[in-house]
Formats: structure tokens, C-alpha cells, sequence
């Protein structure tokens, strides 16, 4: 179970505004927390940030635990003379939800709450309405014009992100915006406690890996594994709960919620690391999951494989419902789940270990 301690720093985490681009504020509390369970800390130009605990053998193999910090959101595109704001999307935000509601704008003067105008329904072309389009959606601030909103601090090019927060429903259930994938930058950070914890050290090096800019193309991963090159690397991100209405399980797969961790095959999944993972869940008696990666994985996992010569990389993932929406959802069992496999993955890998294709 996690500990009140960790679960207080989970919630702020979850709750602290980290548009693509802009991590800086989410990626400085996860460096503060992690600090102490780790030998050091350090970033890159771009804010990618990762926490090291080294490794007891005297040529320790180096694992790199990975996942993303960034959210999607909005970016501020065009200023009327009367004082709207119009908007582009940063990732894959979803315009057919944000009519109405409320949004936070990360300005030069502070953070600016303002409203993605919706204009009641008595007098919407209802006969002909469709799904707004992004440059369709603009942000009231309650400006009377555009010297107001400079007055304010906000210019093109300024992010933001949706004002809704996370909440437990329960004991176990998160739900909230931006839990794909700070909920996967949490768990990274648990199995660096738990390695911490440990009487004696691991044999190899442990990397934790936040990376920034994966909702546009996973530039922060790309950026990073070339620099670190490690021996092997497994990725954690969320994936698609398809057991509520209306998925269509011969398109997408079957992944339950609650129903533990869910490992992908193929493509840049290396089958070695795949099975390690595999074996240190089985010693757990813990269920996994199962889905096929025929092309692409969709992660981070794409670009941190094919590195210079090769990265053996695997992708775990947390069953999330309603991805890229506020009220996006998962189970804290399925994430304690997945630091326990981590940590075996971890405390089984030792200098012998290839994870390299013998032919």
C-alpha cells in the first residue's frame, strides 16, 4: 500500500500544471522528491530530468526506468481586438469536450483563469451543429479588449491547461486530468524509494528516467537515451482500458481496468526484456496483461529502441480509462502492481545478463 507520505506528493504532483513544453513546474517537484532516495540528480537542456542510484558490481549493468512528464493542453494562438483568445492544441487535446469549461493560462504576470466560450444551446445552430474545431474554441477572460489581456500578462505562445483536478473516488481510484503520465513518473519514483530502502544495494545501476515532450513526439526520450545509452531499458505509460461501452475489443484489444499490468509484444518491445518482465511478475504471482504492437507502440518506447545501435527496451503500462480527458482514470492497486514488477525487474538483472539477439 502506498504511504500517506507518497500519496500526498502523488495528488501534488497530479495537480501541478506541465504543459509539452513547458514541464518545468511538475518536473521540479518530481526532481525535489526524488532526490533522496537517489546518489544524484541531473537534467538536460530541454528539462528532461533523471535520478541515479549506482550500482554495486564492479561493471554494473545500467537500466534505464522511463517515463514522460508532459500533459496536453492549450497554447495561446490569436488575440482579438475585443479581447478573446483563441487557441492551438499542445498534444492530442480533444476540442469536443472543451466547450465550457474552465482553463488556467501560465502567463508572464502568473496563471490566468479563463473560460473556452460556450454559447448556449437555445441559440446554437442545433440543426447543423457539428464537433467544434480547435481554432474554433476561444477563452474568455473577461477582457473588454486586447490591451486588457497583455495588461494581464498573457501573449501568444503562452500554455495552458484545463483547471480540473484529481480526486479519489474511494479508497483506490484516481480520476483527473494529466494522469497519462505523471501517474508513470510517480511510479518510477516509488521503485527508486524501494531500491533506497534495500539493505544492500542492486548490482546494477538504477536510471529513472521523467522525460519531457513525449505528447509531441517523445523528443525529451530520443534526446536522453542517446546520452545515456543504457543496457537496457523499460518504459512505463498508460494505455486504453477498453472494458467500458462502446470499444470495439477487435480494434483495440481487451485490457481491463484493476486488471493488473499490461505488457506489449512486438516491434520495439525486445522479446528478452519481455520476458524478464514477464518472470519477475510470474515470481510475484501477479497477472499481466497482454497486447500486440503490430507497427508502433505509440510511446516513448519507439524512440529510445532504435538509439545508435539499439537500446533492448520493453513497455509496461497502467490501465487507464478515458485518456486525454479531466477525468481520465486508474487504480492505485494496478500501480502498485507495476512497482512491484519493476523492482524484480530491477533486483534480477545482474552483469552476466544479455538482452542482446544471439544468431
Amino acid at each position: 500500500m502506498l504511504d500517506p507520505t507518497s500519496k500526498t506528493f502523488l495528488l501534488d504532483y497530479l495537480n501541478t500544471p506541465t504543459p509539452t513544453g513547458f514541464e518545468y513546474r511538475g518536473q521540479k517537484k518530481w526532481a525535489d522528491y526524488v532526490r533522496p532516495f537517489s546518489d544524484k540528480v541531473e537534467n538536460d537542456a530541454y528539462g528532461t530530468a533523471w535520478a541515479t542510484i549506482e550500482g554495486s558490481a564492479k561493471k554494473p549493468k545500467r537500466i534505464m526506468l522511463e517515463a514522460h512528464v508532459d500533459e496536453i493542453g492549450y497554447m495561446v494562438k490569436y488575440i482579438t481586438k475585443e479581447g478573446f483568445i483563441y487557441l492551438d492544441r499542445v498534444g492530442g487535446s480533444d476540442a469536443a469536450t472543451a466547450r465550457g469549461r474552465r482553463l488556467d493560462i501560465l502567463g508572464d504576470k502568473g496563471t490566468v483563469r479563463g473560460i473556452i466560450g460556450n454559447t448556449a444551446i437555445h441559440i446554437r445552430d442545433k440543426e447543423n451543429e457539428k464537433v467544434p474545431k480547435v481554432n474554433q474554441l476561444f477563452v474568455d477572460i473577461g477582457a473588454t479588449n486586447e490591451k486588457e489581456v497583455a495588461k494581464a500578462g498573457i501573449r501568444v505562445g503562452h500554455p495552458a491547461v484545463y483547471t480540473d483536478s484529481v480526486e479519489l473516488l474511494g479508497k483506490d481510484i484516481l480520476v483527473g486530468r494529466a494522469l497519462d503520465n505523471r501517474a508513470g513518473g510517480f511510479i518510477i519514483a516509488q521503485v527508486m524509494k524501494r531500491l533506497s530502502q534495500r539493505k544492500t544495494r542492486t548490482s546494477s545501476t538504477v536510471i529513472a528516467v521523467n522525460a519531457v515532450q513525449e505528447e509531441i513526439g517523445g523528443h525529451g526520450a530520443k534526446m536522453v537515451a542517446h546520452r545515456l545509452m543504457p543496457d537496457v531499458a523499460v518504459v512505463l505509460d498508460v494505455t486504453h482500458a477498453t472494458d467500458t461501452p462502446g470499444i470495439d475489443k477487435t480494434m483495440h484489444g481487451e485490457v481491463k481496468f484493476a486488471g493488473g499490468p499490461s505488457i506489449t509484444h512486438g516491434t520495439c518491445n525486445h522479446p528478452k526484456v519481455i520476458e524478464r518482465l514477464m518472470n519477475s511478475a510470474k515470481k510475484l504471482k501477479i497477472e499481466l496483461q497482454h497486447e500486440s504492437s503490430s507497427r508502433y507502440s505509440g510511446t516513448d518506447t519507439d524512440e529510445i529502441f532504435r538509439v545508435r545501435e539499439g537500446i533492448p527496451s520493453g513497455l509496461i503500462s497502467l490501465p487507464l480509462r478515458y485518456m486525454h480527458s479531466v477525468v481520465e482514470m486508474i487504480h492505485l492497486k494496478d500501480a502498485e502492481r507495476i512497482i512491484d514488477v519493476l523492482t524484480a525487474f530491477v533486483e534480477s538483472v545482474v552483469p552476466e545478463d544479455d538482452f542482446t539477439v544471439r544468431l
